[in-house]
Formats: structure tokens, sequence, C-alpha cells
């Protein structure tokens, strides 16, 4: 399927297929016709799958960055985009994402800073960066104060997803991704009930589309599109809190997969919903067998400050949660209730 993401001169497809990648040079020679060179900036994990046979139609170079959550510092930044200068990659040439949300984070925003700004396609393999990161032209890197603090929006000119990458995916990573999946499924009012009968290409369909209409309407989060950033504010907490300690106990899918679960307790502990919504978030969650207790060890009261550092902030506490009339974006709410929510979260593992 293809999903045109509307952006006026700026718009471009996301294309999700088996075998997507090999329409790598068409994409280029169509929207850089300029273009003489390629940098295809990749993790050195992927270089030997036996997928990984991109033809760009231009002289390309493969630049390795760290894998996963490693590569999202300011340092791999600094580092990819010298490598860029002395590749001489000019304002015509274009930079190549491929893997995960992380590499297409880290590519993303090297190419938004080279050179101000260089054209840019992604190249997603892994399930959150199909149906999510690599869609919308959000780029950003980690600080020490919290997840994609250090960032710019920079459109790409193309997203080729393709499925067939998703099959050397370790098991872990592949459920991991679903966390994105439920997130929008939940957003776009589907039930668990639904997805008895739902392929994963028709999942991540619905996601794809989803994402791809918010940004349309709404680029640089002045509206809806904060919406997206459902079941983040507790999954980016989690996930720098847990960096510090054990990088492999949390990955994104997963910490999102909490926070949505803890996103509809907080609702209703508002009085903004009631028990049958918190046990239809469940019920998906469980529906695409992901775990959504309590990460046991982490310390609830470190968690509230994280939150606070939440790029949705307003010198607040600020979550999208669900309510009577639909979801929004509640700010300002007390953090005596955020941590009692979360502690008989904590309690319910």
């Amino acid at each position: 399927m293809k999903v045109r993401v509307e952006l006026g001169a700026r718009s471009y497809e996301v294309t999700l297929d088996e075998g997507a990648r090999h329409d790598l040079a068409e994409l280029v020679a169509r929207r850089a016709p300029r273009a003489r060179a390629a940098a295809i900036v990749t993790p050195a994990s992927l270089t030997a799958q036996s997928w990984f046979d991109l033809v760009s139609g231009v002289a390309q170079s493969v630049v390795e960055i760290p894998d996963g959550e490693s590569a999202k510092s300011p340092t791999v930044v600094a580092r990819l985009v010298e490598d860029l200068a002395e590749l001489g990659l000019s304002r015509d040439d274009v930079v190549v994402g491929v893997g995960g949300g992380a590499t297409t984070d880290v590519a993303g925003f090297a190419a938004a800073v080279y050179l101000r700004g260089v054209p840019l396609i992604h190249v997603p393999t892994t399930v959150a960066g199909q149906v999510d990161a690599a869609i919308g032209g959000k780029t950003g890197v980690n600080l020490r104060a919290g997840k994609n603090l250090m960032g710019a929006v920079h459109q790409p000119l193309g997203v080729l997803c393709d499925t067939e990458t998703l099959a050397t995916l370790p098991e872990r990573e592949r459920r991991a991704g679903l966390g994105e999946v439920a997130k929008c499924w939940l957003l776009d009012g589907r039930t668990a009930a639904e997805l008895e009968t739902t392929s994963f290409a028709e999942m991540a369909g619905v996601a794809v589309t989803l994402k791809a209409r918010v940004v349309s309407a709404d680029e640089f989060e002045g509206g809806d599109r904060a919406l997206l950033n459902y079941g983040h504010t507790l999954a980016h907490a989690l996930e720098a809190w847990w960096l510090r300690r054990d990088t492999e106990r949390l990955r994104h899918g997963e910490a999102v997969a909490i926070g949505v679960a803890y996103a509809a307790r907080l609702a209703r502990s508002l009085g903004r919903v009631g028990d049958e919504v918190v046990v239809a978030h469940d019920n998906v969650l469980d529906a695409l067998g992901l775990d959504h207790s309590w990460p046991t060890g982490t310390d609830v009261g470190e968690l509230v400050d994280l939150m606070g550092h939440d790029k949705k902030a307003r010198h607040d506490l600020t979550f999208v949660l669900a309510g009577p009339v639909g979801f929004a974006v509640v700010p300002g709410v007390d953090p005596v209730i955020v941590r009692a929510v979360l502690e008989q979260f904590e309690g319910e593992s």
C-alpha cells in the first residue's frame, strides 16, 4: 500500500510492501534528480543481512553508526555529520537512513543540520520504524535530562517500508514494535476483538494511515499531532531511567505499552473515563502479546521528575489522555495524583 503525507510541495509517499527497498533508485531519480551520491546510514549489524542489497542508482557509500539507543547522542550525530562532509556530499545529494527508529532519528537529524538541510529518504527495517518513527519528519537524540530533547523536523522525500526486512528481526524486537501499533489502534478507536481478524499488514496500514493523516494536518505539533505521543510521557521517562542502568531492560515499544496502560489508569483517576476504558486498553495490549506490567525495580519518585522534562511539558506534567469525547493533551496534571496512580499501577504487578 501507498499512503501519502500531504505537505504541499514537500508531500511524499510511504510505501508499505514486500521488497519496497528495491524502489530506492527510482525514488532517488524521481525526487532528487540532481543527486550524484547517496550516504546510506545504518548500523554495522544490518550490513550483513541478506536483504542489505540497496541500490540508489548513484554513487553510494555506507556510513555506519551504533545500534539502537546508543546511537541517539549528540556525539554520534556530530561524528556522522563529519563523515558526510568527508564524503563531499552536496546539497543535491541524499542521506538514506536504513534501520530502526533510532537510526532514522539520527540519520534524519544529521540530514537536517548538515549544510542546513539535505535530501533524506528512510528505509525503516523494524516494526516501530515502519509504523511510526520514519514517518512525519521528527528527528532527535537524547540528552542526560531526557529522551529526544535535541532534534529537528526534517521531512523525507519518501519512506520505503519493506516488510521483508522484518523477517530477520529477533522476536523481542518484532513484538516490542507492536507497542506503537497498539497506540495507533487505540487512538483510532479500534478494539481488541477486531485484532482477531486483522493481519499484521492491515494493522500496520492502520497505524501508517493514522500518522500520515495527523502529520498532514499538523506538521509541527501545534495541535492534534501531539496526540501521537499517547503513552509516551511515562514511556520516555522509563526509557531514560533504565538507559542509565541497563540498556537492555526496555525497548521503546515495550515502554510505550506500559505508558499506554498507565495513561488509561491516570485518565480514570482524573474522572475522565471509567473502568471500561482501562479494560479495553489492557485487552488490546494483551491481544498483541504486549507485557504492560510495571517494570520491577523502577523508582517511582524519579519517574515523576523525569516526566516533568518531557518535551510536551510546559513547566508542568502534561499527558495525552482519553476522555469522554476522545483523546486530548492535558497539561497541569497534579504530581500527587500522578505519583499515586504510578504506585497503584506498581501494586498491580
